[in-house]
């Protein structure tokens, strides 16, 4: 057998015998195919959402704080508590648009820029990726710039407490858990993030 097949009992490939466009959803854009079950021979159609790649940003000041973002969330209707990120635009690398909005969403650049990986937003429908990057040394060197369907409050924290608004179920946001757990599992190996009070000098 190929290393690379599937195990005999295993998932297998589902063949996309068609594919056709749909509506064009502004944030997105449907897709459906027209697929074929490998076990059963039975075809069905299932819908796929064409997303351009999304980035977050963990940023940490010096203090080893974190920037959160505060906003309404359209989808479940609430108020959600985020760390700072937002859709690559054209053109655009991952840390271009990293950069971009930590600057426009909470005011604040970065000495240094880490890239943490990227992991899939949601492979059921989506297929997209979200970037993950970490911002160390971030200050607050400009006023936000907020889109027209935004309305931002942004928060500086202890990262500690970051950590434990997941825990509380404050931030549920799953991107968002996915890169603080990053980054937490740095923080445990003593790798990378500043110590407590640490000054200028002694950073990174």
């Amino acid at each position: 057998m190929n290393d690379a097949a599937a195990p005999v009992d295993g998932p297998l490939p589902w063949p996309k015998l068609d594919s056709r466009p749909g509506p064009d959803l502004m944030v997105c854009k449907a897709r459906y195919d027209e697929v074929e079950n490998p076990r059963t021979g039975r075809t069905m159609t299932r819908v796929v959402l064409e997303t351009r790649d999304w980035v977050n940003v963990v940023a940490l000041t010096r203090a080893r704080e974190i920037v959160l973002v505060r906003q309404f969330r359209f989808g479940t209707g609430r108020v959600t508590t985020e760390i700072p990120g937002g859709v690559i635009d054209t053109g655009e690398d991952s840390l271009a648009a990293a950069q971009r909005e930590l600057r426009e969403e909470t005011g604040h650049t970065a000495s240094e820029w880490i890239y943490l990986g990227s992991v899939e937003a949601n492979p059921a429908f989506h297929d997209n990726r979200c970037h993950h990057w970490l911002a160390l040394g971030a200050v607050r060197t400009h006023e936000l710039e907020p889109d027209p369907g935004e309305d931002l409050r942004v928060e500086v924290v202890p990262f500690e407490q970051a950590l434990a608004r997941v825990e509380s179920g404050e931030i549920a946001h799953s991107l968002v858990i996915c890169a603080l757990a990053r980054v937490a599992n740095l923080s445990r190996d003593g790798l990378v993030l500043p110590s407590p009070g640490a000054d200028e000098q002694g950073a990174r």
